[in-house]
């Protein structure tokens, strides 16, 4: 089932957030010392859905899966919007959640009024999701070379968008 993931998921969210920061540090921005210093009032917080922004969570019946979205504030950035923090447990990989995460933050994307793009970055090394992502429509549009460093070493990143017309 795929539903948003409310602030009475908070314990379930964060706990698979970690895992994901700690199982795959390569395909995020934030590290797990980072976020596991986040009081859980802060975390609960930015689990409150808006009109502009949503979490979504795969329960089956756990938490297995996650996927976020956030619209640009600003009259001039408004028509573009962003897909953060993607996760599916391996223990859950290759069952479809994945594409039922994005397909339903697309579906609720695409209804918000003036949004024209949905933008996100994924490790350029990371095939599956690389082709998760290219057959829900989206294109690589640029790369940043050095985007994230663990340590002493480097990860690139492909940078992807999804028109909503999805015809450009």
């Amino acid at each position: 089932m795929i539903r948003v993931i409310t602030e009475a998921d908070v314990d379930a969210f964060r706990a698979l957030r970690l895992r994901a920061l700690g199982e795959e540090p390569e395909a995020f921005g934030a590290s797990t010392e980072d976020f596991a210093t986040t009081p859980l009032s802060d975390v609960a917080e930015h689990l409150q859905a808006a009109d502009d922004a949503f979490v979504l969570g795969a329960f089956v019946p756990d938490l297995v899966g996650m996927v976020g979205f956030v619209r640009e504030h600003g009259q001039k950035r408004m028509h573009k919007g962003f897909i953060w923090g993607m996760y599916v447990a391996p223990e859950a990989r290759g069952q479809g959640v994945g594409r039922a995460l994005m397909m339903e933050a697309l579906a609720r994307a695409v209804r918000m009024p003036g949004l024209e793009q949905i933008h996100l970055g994924v490790v350029a090394t990371n095939a599956a999701a690389g082709s998760l992502y290219r057959s829900l429509g989206f294109t690589v549009y640029g790369a940043e070379r050095h985007a994230l460093k663990l340590g002493d070493r480097y990860v690139d990143e492909e940078l992807m968008v999804r028109w909503r017309s999805n015809e450009q």
